[in-house]
């Protein structure tokens, strides 16, 4: 496990909200959607993954991963931290924050419905 300065601890925390306020407008209510026909759902490492095959889930995974990705690397590059720390941080939220009924993935790498 990598040490963090309290520079980088505080740096984590403020991650934790921007990650937080990261805006996915129209997508939102698709990930959304995706998530209550349990098509995706939530990981450890902060980003989404298909439950269960399908196309169209598919390709919203990969444009929402894609998009996280870069939010997770400015950041991590704005509070110098690893970008991992921030993907684990994001991760630990969304999944406290998936909705009843939503999957997640737990810590086996089993998808479970919270």
């Amino acid at each position: 496990m990598t040490s963090i300065s309290r520079r980088g601890f505080l740096g984590l925390v403020v991650a934790g909200a921007v990650v937080s306020m990261v805006p996915w407008p129209a997508r939102a209510q698709s990930l959304d959607e995706l998530k209550r026909q349990g098509l995706v759902g939530e990981m450890p490492n902060g980003y989404v993954g298909l439950v269960r095959l399908d196309a169209d889930a598919e390709d919203a995974v990969d444009r929402i991963n894609a998009e996280r990705r870069q939010s997770y690397r400015d950041i991590a590059a704005g509070n110098g931290v690893p970008v991992e720390a921030v993907e684990q941080r994001a991760g630990a939220q969304l999944i406290s924050r998936a909705a009843p009924g939503e999957y997640i993935m737990n810590a086996s790498g089993e998808w479970v419905r919270k």
